[in-house]
């Protein structure tokens, strides 16, 4: 179930809305655990840069790209002042206007998520990026009828605070478009939210839509016939104008990188249409791998692009790279998992419940099981990512810190959902 769908879902009547609201009211935040040298005002950072015996292991090599006119390049933040590795510790110095070191976070409560706070908040800059955003679903034709209902999601916001690098509102709508097409698929042809949804032709209305998310180009006799079929799907109609107007603001190996990521989680849809059709409740490993391919990265995935520069694709292909990432996309829609289980109808998939199933326990004991794996997604990104990060491109860098915004971004607009809060 994709997170507008949830969003625009009747409230459930159960007892676990309050559990979960009662375990999701306290917000935790993830403290640094050595401090970065100063950066510029505006770009996030991690919270943490482990250096030392191994890290060069994380070494990733460093492709030169030639700069691009229609990129805007920002100033990047700084590494740690001083020498790494094994045995520089006592030489090890930081800039004055730095913090001491800290100890690491104390392992938190199963109970509490381990999640970073937003970077900045603009509730103007979202209120417009809405307002433009429910106007294009308009034009394009997707959710007719529910448009005031996606207004009240604010999914301008949403991006407002997971891309705290851009007070474009240009460049965060092309987000928000593309975004919000991208959800328009599970609610039109998976979870029936807007249309009736007819799981056994899943797989033939997946391949036409991936046939604009990948170009198709039919002999001239035949291709005629298959525009005329996506000019009557709202869905394909929204997917094509999300990635045109990308296509201003973003590089051509950006956009193919988020062309990409749609592909994979059509994957996971066309997974989902079997699970419904089969009648087949997938154990805990497979929902998981589930979550690998359906997740937040094709809206991470622009990161880069609305911050104005580009990370090198051969950084971001790079395997190491690419399990931190995922794995952060991982955490993200967990948090949506359980956010969303106060206005999501008992029956539906989740985590939580899944793992209530499979080994027998209690709701409760599944949320917090739930929350355990999430805290051990983010500790792995955290680490792996200041690794990454100290040895990879000062793009790399900024990537990964910006990965670690989004994080902080979506999870307050999950907190401070008007509609999670009324179902509460």
């Amino acid at each position: 179930m994709s997170l507008i769908s949830r969003t625009l879902a009747p409230p459930a009547s159960h007892e676990l809305a309050e559990v979960v609201t009662a375990l999701l009211s306290a917000r935790v935040t993830a403290e640094p655990r050595l401090p970065l040298a100063p950066q510029p005002s505006g770009i996030p950072q991690l919270p943490s840069t482990p250096t030392g015996l191994g890290t060069s292991a994380a070494r990733i090599p460093r492709p030169t790209l030639p700069p691009r006119p229609d990129v805007v390049r920002l100033s990047k933040p700084g590494l740690p002042t001083g020498p790494t590795g094994l045995g520089t510790s006592a030489a090890r110095t930081f800039t004055p206007e730095a913090p001491p070191p800290r100890e690491p976070p104390s392992v938190e409560p199963a109970s509490r998520l381990y999640c970073p706070p937003a970077l900045r908040d603009d509730p103007a800059l979202g209120e417009t990026v809405n307002e433009r955003l429910v106007e294009w679903a308009a034009e394009v034709g997707i959710y007719p009828g529910q448009l005031d209902k996606v207004r009240r999601a604010d999914f301008g916001r949403l991006i407002m605070l997971a891309h705290p690098e851009s007070d474009d509102p240009d460049r965060l709508l092309a987000a928000a478009k593309c975004a919000l097409a991208e959800w328009s698929v599970d609610d039109h042809y998976v979870d029936g939210l807007v249309e009736e949804a007819q799981h056994e032709l899943l797989g033939r209305r997946l391949a036409i839509a991936h046939s604009v998310i990948d170009q198709a180009h039919l002999p001239t006799a035949y291709a005629p016939q298959l525009e005329a079929v996506v000019r009557k799907d709202p869905v394909m109609v929204a997917l094509r104008s999300g990635l045109d107007n990308l296509a201003r603001y973003a590089t051509t190996t950006q956009v193919r990188r988020l062309r990409n990521e749609l592909s994979i989680m059509f994957v996971a849809y066309g997974q989902e249409g079997v699970w419904h059709t089969a009648e087949h409740t997938p154990p805990v490993w497979e929902f998981l791998m589930h979550r690998h391919e359906n997740s937040f990265v094709p809206c991470m995935v622009l990161i880069d692009a609305v911050a104005g520069y580009e990370l090198p694709q051969g950084e971001f292909a790079d395997p190491r790279v690419r399990r931190a990432f995922t794995m952060a996309g991982s955490a993200s829609v967990i948090v949506n998992d359980l956010y969303s289980m106060g206005v999501e109808d008992p029956t539906d998939f989740s985590l939580p419940r899944l793992i209530a199933a499979e080994d027998d326990c209690s709701l409760e004991e599944a949320v917090d099981r739930t929350v355990e794996i999430h805290n051990e997604l983010m500790h792995t990104f955290e680490a792996e990512a200041a690794a990454l990060a100290l040895t990879g491109s000062p793009e790399l860098r900024r990537f990964l810190a910006g990965t670690w915004a989004w994080l902080g971004g979506s999870r307050e607009w999950h907190a401070g959902s008007a509609r999670y809060a009324t179902a509460a």
